[in-house]
């Protein structure tokens, strides 16, 4: 379907590899929105359509396929038997450390598939700096590699990603929520894409989808909108927030970019940003620049950085040592958020916060 590097540590220059995604671009390879929940592949279970909730597991920076994914998913589990989840979000880094080779890579079946056994719900995936990995691990610098994800959403009955942003709403008619994925990878990328022009800040790629983002959000009837992408705006974490990302002062590899379109994109338009990328647990009220826009950061599915907090913004709660997630309630009148550390031994889950939200 697209072109891949056949190896995640195949040496490729960056004048190489980037030119090499600037050409297959260019041909119309790259697979993008605008795309809403249908057209399933035959045996996928399907989104929740009826009734008036629906029951959200939130996870990010899962896909190692090591033990401590595994405890998280037992977790997930344990809560879904309890009261079932109608669908999962997965905030990116979906294959560690470097990315998939293509769509028929065994790293799906041994970092996604085998780990998620028995959630058998639809995973609305969004692709992280992990998942377009070119020289080192976690560069961002090749980005058509995310297409190999997009062309993983026909072969299993779990993940969904139809294109590399898109939107789902639930359920279709008169939907509760509708939930927006988006890629910003390229103007996040360690390695920036200065010599593909198609990937650049004011590209084809990008301006396409700030296009379709403004026009779908003005077009949805959802109660509640829900922006999913894997790098963060705000956050206390070792990554920083977007303007200051790993205290690099060179941008765009600062995340000022990202910034950029939150404020313009984002804030005030949604109710939710949800992102991973660190990999801890963060819940924070909106700020001024946010213009009502909560940030969540659930990046703990797999891994911790056991740092402490920068407290550079009020965070309502911060957990920076241990593994978890968290899940979502919603209805057309409020949101109930929960966040769940896990304990690795066990498997077992722990609810360390909750709030409320109305609509």
């Amino acid at each position: 379907m697209t072109n891949t590097p056949s190896s995640p540590n195949n040496g490729i220059r960056r004048r190489t590899f980037l030119a090499g995604s600037a050409a297959a671009a260019g041909a119309g390879l790259v697979l993008s929105g605008p795309a809403r929940a249908g057209g399933l592949p035959s045996g996928r279970p399907g989104f929740p359509q009826t009734g008036s909730s629906v029951r959200v597991l939130i996870t990010g920076d899962a896909g190692t396929g090591e033990a401590p994914q595994y405890a998280v998913t037992k977790a997930a589990r344990a809560l879904h038997a309890q009261n079932p989840f109608g669908l999962a979000i997965g905030l990116g880094d979906n294959i560690y450390e470097s990315g998939p080779n293509g769509p028929d890579d065994k790293q799906f079946e041994e970092k996604f598939e085998k780990p998620n056994t028995g959630l058998d719900f639809p995973w609305v995936m969004a692709l992280g700096n992990h998942d377009t990995t070119a020289v080192f691990p976690g560069d961002g610098g090749w980005l058509l590699r995310g297409d190999a994800e997009v062309a993983y959403h026909s072969r299993s009955s779990r993940w969904y990603m139809p294109r590399r942003y898109y939107s789902v709403a639930v359920p279709e008619q008169a939907p509760v929520v509708e939930f927006f994925v988006l890629d910003l990878n390229p103007i996040a990328a360690y390695i920036p894409p200065f010599l593909a022009p198609y990937w650049e800040p004011n590209g084809t790629y990008m301006t396409a989808q700030r296009k379709w983002l403004r026009e779908a959000v003005a077009a949805s009837t959802a109660t509640w909108k829900i922006a999913c992408t894997h790098h963060p705006y705000i956050n206390n974490g070792p990554h920083g927030s977007a303007g200051g990302y790993d205290g690099i002062p060179i941008p765009p590899i600062n995340g000022v970019l990202v910034k950029e379109f939150f404020e313009q994109e984002i804030a005030g338009r949604f109710h939710f940003f949800m992102s991973g990328h660190d990999h801890s647990l963060q819940v924070f009220d909106p700020t001024i620049a946010s213009k009502g826009t909560r940030q969540l950061v659930s990046g703990a599915a797999a891994k911790t950085v056991e740092d402490r907090s920068s407290k550079e913004h009020p965070a309502l709660y911060e957990n920076f040592r241990d593994r978890g997630f968290m899940t979502m309630d919603i209805t057309a009148s409020g949101v109930d958020l929960r966040v769940f550390t896990v304990d690795l031994a066990t498997g077992t889950p722990t609810q360390v916060f909750t709030k409320s939200y109305s609509g």
